[in-house]
């Protein structure tokens, strides 16, 4: 299965900050932010990686990311000249020679943090259920908000087997719940038959609530609702990016295990060895995390 990281847009809300740099190459506590979004899709043992950028901030992914073999995964770039809304990034990615008809895509936007008991499991059955032979299912994420009417929101209803979509709606003025649909999506190989169907919202843009509308009216919608005490963080505000930082230092410090690494993924996954782990953290050996790369390496 492959996946896209979309880390385009101006991040004007963090002016002056990114007028000279992406907010996704900004630092979340002790790594990048795009390495939090990066472990997510890890996690789901996805490894063929798309990442969209600016064309101005295109080389500064490449300098920080490189092919990705230190991650154990296959990393390519791809630009969005102007930001068109979150569907076009399959568009993109069919252009790049990326994404063909018929595979299955996961999409994750670049400042979106998970955090959350049972994540893994969930991520993978989500990747399993896009790659199914028999009915392909697409996967949405939801949490709950207290200010649902800033985000999508998904109605829910229970049929006594349990709980099913009943309806999407993007930034509603009167929420019919307060379940908010996160950045992060998992869809069927015909996906690229949906983008291309997306017409233009009000605002100019291809909506992904689009897709997802389209997919729930043909009964192949699921959701993946996060677990009571779930954290999920959309770093784009000066607030936000604060308290992202300091929720993972205080996990961090208090656990002795870091959150979102993606060296620690890929050497658990198998993606990496020990003496390719060793090799990472050496380079990196006047700090704390070249450090834990190296006690991982040794099995400390």
């Amino acid at each position: 299965m492959r996946a896209i990281i979309l880390s385009g847009g101006s991040g004007s809300r963090l002016f002056p900050i990114t007028k000279g740099v992406s907010k996704q190459i900004l630092p979340v506590y002790d790594k990048p932010m795009v390495y939090y979004p990066l472990s997510t899709l890890m996690l789901a043992g996805i490894r063929d990686i798309l990442i969209i950028t600016t064309p101005e901030d295109n080389d500064s992914f490449k300098r920080l990311l490189f092919d990705g073999r230190q991650f154990g995964v296959s990393l390519c770039y791809a630009m969005q000249p102007r930001p068109e809304g979150l569907a076009q990034a399959f568009l993109i990615a069919e252009e790049e020679g990326f994404l063909k008809d018929g595979e299955p895509c996961a999409l994750i936007l670049g400042d979106n943090i998970f955090y959350s008991a049972g994540l893994s499991e969930g991520l993978e059955d989500a990747a399993a259920y896009a790659k199914s032979t028999k009915v392909p299912l697409a996967t949405i994420f939801g949490v709950t908000v207290k200010d649902p009417e800033r985000y999508g929101i998904v109605e829910v209803a229970d049929d006594g087997y349990g709980e099913y979509i009943v309806s999407i709606e993007e930034k509603p003025k009167e929420p019919k719940s307060n379940i908010c649909v996160t950045g992060l999506y998992f869809y069927p190989g015909d996906i690229l038959e949906k983008a291309h169907n997306v017409k233009p919202s009000a605002r100019g843009e291809l909506e992904i609530t689009s897709i997802n509308q389209m997919y729930l009216k043909e009964g192949k919608l699921r959701l993946n609702k996060l677990q009571r005490g779930a954290v999920w963080l959309d770093t784009g505000t000066f607030d936000s990016l604060y308290e992202a930082s300091a929720f993972v230092e205080t996990i961090e410090k208090r656990s002795g295990t870091m959150v979102c690494c993606p060296e620690e993924i890929a050497f658990t996954n198998g993606w990496l060895t020990k003496e390719e782990l060793s090799e990472t953290g050496k380079s990196m050996i006047k700090n704390e995390y070249g450090q834990y790369l190296i006690r991982l390496s040794e099995g400390k």
